[in-house]
């Protein structure tokens, strides 16, 4: 198998870089240009695996799309809330929000679909959000076990045309906000009404807060909601020009760059008030030492953060729920704190393309680090890393993340760097640039 060499840092590293679109915000913005009526053109657009799986989707179902990928732009035919064809079979391979936001969006159609996955996904959480579609009026078969792909869906305009209708839900997004998304943004093609009352323990909710605010951006009036109650009417989604941003997440992996080397750090085009919840994991580089500033530079402000100096960062005791696709980036640099680090609130993590909290356990394990972990916590303790083979596990974040701490350290090795190509395919051309 394939693996990447980690070049050690000899100083401070000093970077000025682009990263991709937010992951988060194309594959929302193709699913409401495709729910829109008319021609809508996506700038900043992510290529990535997530996001042709998402594409390749949509043009199965029908709709007529043009991708220029090198100028990072899609124009999309939007047909007012309608799928084109009536039968069609799509793939959605290991992106979540693909799986998620396609499910729910042919269970409201009026036809009947057939949706597989990778292997991977077949494992990851859905029941929640398939249980609820059934609830509503959805009828889905499934091939192989219950709740998982793949699965034949009968969309409820099949057997009911109306979009008058009222409806309620109780949904647990404790392993899945992914689930609430989907049904706040298809929810307008088929109810009247629709009113979903949270079940779970859950508080993290800003990827849904995204999900709301592009709603508005796409023209729907917006949800009225509660602290556990939300609730979106019948509206149109409006056919527009729209501009994606950058992926935080992608971003803060150069962010945690500096903070460990001691360097600099500013990730182009990045903005005072974006939604994206991993924007919190800036704050918390903050509490651990490092200095973030917006300065001026040509005719817009950039963010920059100055790691300590040494690299000596502060340990904390955090909780990441909110951010919790961060928790591999903290792990990495929580050796070289200058205390234990403790990740809380992070137990979904084990449903998510690997078992995140296990993955940190044992990869910094077999470098030397002691961790000790609960259900929804993991403690770091500072300790000289030996140099070891990272096994990634097919998770994107597991090798980005995990590269960060090879910087200090010698002979680390990233396993199938590839895996990146999910949501960051230049990650490691990128950071073999910084090194030189």
């Amino acid at each position: 198998m394939e693996t990447y060499s980690v070049r050690t840092a000899k100083k401070p590293i000093d970077i000025m870089v682009e990263v991709p679109g937010s992951k988060s915000i194309t594959n929302r913005a193709l699913l409401m240009a495709a729910m829109g009526k008319g021609e809508s053109e996506l700038n900043g657009v992510l290529f990535s695996d997530d996001t042709r799986y998402f594409l390749q989707a949509l043009k199965e179902l029908g709709f007529a799309i043009r991708a220029e990928e090198e100028k990072k732009r899609i124009c999309i035919v939007g047909q007012g809330g309608k799928i084109p064809k009536k039968e069609a079979k799509i793939y959605v391979g290991s992106a979540g929000t693909a799986a998620r936001f396609l499910t729910a969006f042919l269970a409201m159609g009026d036809g009947i679909y057939q949706v597989d996955s990778s292997e991977q996904m077949k494992k990851r959480p859905m029941k929640e959000l398939l249980c609820v579609l059934e609830e509503l009026g959805a009828e889905i078969s499934y091939q192989e076990e219950m709740y998982h792909f793949p699965m034949t869906i009968k969309g409820i305009g099949a057997k009911d045309s109306s979009c008058e209708r009222i409806a309620e839900a109780e949904l647990n997004i404790d392993r899945s906000s992914q689930f609430l998304s989907a049904l706040l943004m298809v929810a307008p093609l088929r109810f009247e009404s629709l009113t979903v009352r949270l079940t779970g323990k859950r508080n993290a909710r800003s990827y849904v807060e995204i999900t709301e605010q592009m709603m508005k951006q796409f023209g729907h009036p917006g949800v009225e909601k509660e602290e556990n109650c939300y609730q979106v009417k019948k509206a149109d989604y409006l056919a527009q020009d729209y501009q994606i941003e950058p992926d935080v997440s992608a971003a803060c992996y150069f962010y945690a760059m500096a903070a460990v080397t001691g360097g600099s750090a500013m990730v182009y085009h990045m903005r005072k008030d974006s939604l994206q919840g991993d924007m919190k994991f800036l704050d918390v580089l903050g509490q651990m030492g490092c200095t973030l500033a917006w300065k001026k530079e040509k005719d817009r402000e950039e963010l920059w953060l100055t790691g300590p100096e040494g690299g000596r960062l502060r340990g904390i005791s955090e909780v990441f729920s909110d951010f919790s696709d961060q928790a591999l980036t903290m792990a990495a640099i929580a050796p070289f704190a200058d205390a234990p680090v403790v990740i809380r609130g992070i137990a979904h993590i084990r449903g998510q393309e690997s078992n995140r909290i296990k993955v940190i356990h044992t990869e910094l394990g077999r470098m030397g680090i002691k961790c000790e972990e609960t259900e929804d916590s993991i403690t770091i303790y500072p300790g000289e890393i030996q140099g070891t083979l990272i096994h990634t596990y097919d998770d994107h974040r597991a090798a980005m993340a995990f590269a960060i701490t090879g910087l200090l350290a010698e002979g680390v090795q990233i396993e199938n760097p590839s895996c990146c190509k999910k949501t960051f395919p230049e990650y490691f051309s990128v950071l073999n640039q910084i090194l030189q």
